[in-house]
């Protein structure tokens, strides 16, 4: 593939990768008789690295903009060693979209939400989300990337699908939780409901510079992170609780004695 994407398929498949010629996190060594040094290569080491400058450079310029030389500078491996790893430029680019989404889902499900009641568990959640966009943009700058793309990328992957799944399974059983407890109204779509939680907190964050200009103020102050912290956690909470009427009565129960 060759254009925009900036990827030369010649390269591809080309043999058994190169040892890079300046690589910021070099190989192992050992010495050799006669003093001679011999270097030996770590693969996971060397995709780690090509992958960390992968997701900057593509963070910085986008998947059109992004060069794989670009990518092989920062990491100091080459282009044929990248291909060897990743396959393509698309390759290269659904694994960065993959290790994102992965970060973010892994550190979601280490909350321990089931240790807090529904109301802070949703709390949790929810500023949780909003303050994992907070002074890092790669995340954002990918997503609105790949939106471009209409995700015609992220579409092959299963990963991401399967990554999702224990969360919405998450959110599903907060909610749950809180209608037992006669907090939350029933009736709620947990995939709706994440939508609406990563919605409030992203639009916020890729919008920032412009609302604070229009607006006139200074959204990335912590004032107003704060103000806008707050307002999310009561909207989100305030469209799943029982009206206070109704939750009374769920608190009373259905024992007619108990509601005079």
């Amino acid at each position: 593939m060759a254009g925009a994407s900036g990827l030369d398929e010649q390269d591809m498949g080309a043999g058994a990768p190169e040892t890079p010629s300046r690589a910021r996190a070099p190989a192992k060594s050992k010495a050799a008789e006669g003093g001679r040094v011999v270097r030996t290569r770590d693969p996971e080491r060397t995709k780690a690295s090509i992958l960390s400058a992968a997701t900057a450079e593509f963070s910085a310029r986008g998947f059109a903009g992004a060069g794989i030389d670009a990518i092989a500078s920062r990491s100091g491996a080459n282009r044929r060693m990248i291909y060897h790893y990743f396959g393509s430029k698309r390759g290269l680019w659904l694994a960065v979209l993959e290790a994102a989404y992965e970060r973010a889902r892994t550190s979601e499900l280490k909350l321990n939400l089931e240790s807090l009641s529904p109301e802070d568990a949703m709390r949790r959640l929810v500023t949780f989300t909003f303050d994992s966009f907070i002074g890092e943009r790669t995340f954002i700058n990918l997503l609105n990337s790949e939106n471009l793309h209409q995700a015609r990328h992220l579409k092959e992957s299963e990963r991401v699908k399967d990554m999702h799944s224990p969360l919405i399974g998450m959110i599903s059983a907060i909610v749950e939780r809180g209608v037992k407890e006669g907090v939350f109204r029933d009736g709620h779509d947990p995939a709706q409901l994440w939508i609406s939680i990563a919605g409030l907190s992203y639009f916020y964050f890729s919008n920032i510079f412009t609302l604070s200009v229009i607006l006139n103020r200074d959204l990335a102050s912590k004032k107003e992170l704060a103000a806008r912290r707050a307002h999310v956690a009561e909207l989100v909470l305030n469209a799943l609780r029982l009206p206070p009427q109704a939750a009374t009565l769920s608190a009373l129960g259905s024992d007619p004695a108990q509601r005079t």
